[in-house]
């Protein structure tokens, strides 16, 4: 009776073990998860919030339409405060415990640069929306980007500051510690110059600077045309106050660290061009019903960080589709050779796996009484 017992017991075991096991197989296959790394909190909170936003827009979108090969898309996302060191545990938790294959972050160049090897060697499929030092997906080939890259955006900065505004004299505020800041400031150099401008004040200073007035006597003394900040938005809008208090009333031109900087900024940024990935004021269909859809979701106006995020999703998507796969592998093959119109502009992959689209400058102004700002210039590849 006791063998029987034992023998009866194992054989339900192993049914309930069969059911379990199928029925976590099943809910496995009927979603696609995806991870996400943003900085939801800390000094570029902005970044992270409307990337976390453009994704889960774009998730609810897409299933609603019937998910991707009839499965459903899922964010796991985890917030890495924009700290290197952060977006490394992350990524750890996404891939370890959360068994994803793909991700779509960090937004900050430093923190997709500490992952990016990793995604490498652990054939993850990376997409950085907007981290846009060159060196990133040098990492391999599992490693993607949605945004152009510094060299071009420094280029962009350059040519728009001689060609667009006509000066002829260029000073440049940089952070020393911060390859973004150094990458866009030497491109920018290499363009002004070549555009027949002058650099007449280069001044640095490092990672948490608050008082800038040292530097800005020095590039009032030098009287420039235009004054080139490359760096994000929090930084921006201090220089820019003690800028202006300086009495220097020429244009500022920056990068899309700026994208965010009107609701962290006074008057003081007005006469301010930064370039970036899209704009919101743009008359293409595709802009406005995703900038219809967020501001109908998320009662705000999206910046790039946002539109880009959304962009990665629907990269994801297509490669998903047009292959008929969701692994890792066959989906980083089949997005080498994607090539499409997006929100943030028709795009096609490089060697490199860096996206080749043109960037906007964008024009701080006030409109209604708020700063807002608008589309200046489409300035190509």
């Amino acid at each position: 009776m006791k063998s029987r017992i034992m023998a009866l017991a194992g054989v339900l075991l192993l049914v309930v073990m069969t059911v379990s096991f199928v029925g976590c197989s099943k809910a496995d296959s009927d979603t696609i998860k995806i991870g996400g790394v943003f900085p939801l909190s800390g000094p570029v909170a902005v970044y992270g919030i409307e990337a976390k936003n453009g994704i889960e827009l774009a998730i609810e979108e897409i299933n609603a339409a019937g998910g991707v090969n009839g499965k459903m898309l899922e964010l796991v996302g985890e917030d890495d405060e924009g700290s290197p060191e952060k977006s490394v545990n992350v990524y750890k938790k996404l891939v370890t415990k959360d068994k994803v294959e793909y991700i779509i972050g960090s937004l900050t160049s430093g923190c997709a640069a500490a992952i990016a090897p990793l995604a490498q060697a652990q054939k993850v499929l990376m997409l950085a929306p907007a981290a846009t030092l060159t060196s990133i997906t040098e990492a391999g080939d599992y490693v993607f980007r949605a945004c152009f890259i510094d060299p071009f955006q420094g280029t962009v900065g350059g040519r728009f500051a001689a060609e667009n505004l006509k000066a002829k004299k260029a000073a440049i505020l940089y952070d020393i510690g911060n390859d973004y800041s150094i990458g866009l400031y030497e491109n920018f150099k290499i363009a002004f110059e070549k555009a027949g401008g002058q650099v007449v004040a280069a001044e640095s200073y490092s990672t948490g600077d608050k008082d800038f007035n040292a530097q800005l006597t020095k590039i009032k003394t030098a009287n420039p045309d235009v004054v080139y900040l490359p760096d994000y938005y929090g930084t921006v809008a201090l220089i820019a106050k003690q800028l202006r208090a300086q009495g220097i009333t020429a244009p500022m031109i920056g990068a899309d660290g700026w994208d965010g900087i009107i609701d962290n900024a006074g008057d003081e940024v007005l006469n301010g061009f930064y370039s970036n990935h899209y704009a919101a004021d743009s008359t293409d269909p595709r802009v406005v019903n995703f900038v219809k859809a967020y501001e109908a979701k998320f009662n705000s106006t999206p910046v790039s960080f946002a539109a880009l995020a959304y962009d990665c999703v629907f990269l994801l998507k297509d490669a998903m589709e047009k292959s008929g796969k969701t692994d890792a592998t066959t989906l980083k093959d089949t997005l080498k050779d994607i090539s499409g119109s997006y929100v943030t502009g028709t795009l096609s992959f490089d060697e490199n796996r860096n996206p080749v689209k043109s960037a906007v400058m964008m024009e701080i102004v006030k409109k209604d009484g708020k700063l807002t700002p608008v589309y200046n210039a489409t300035i190509n590849p």
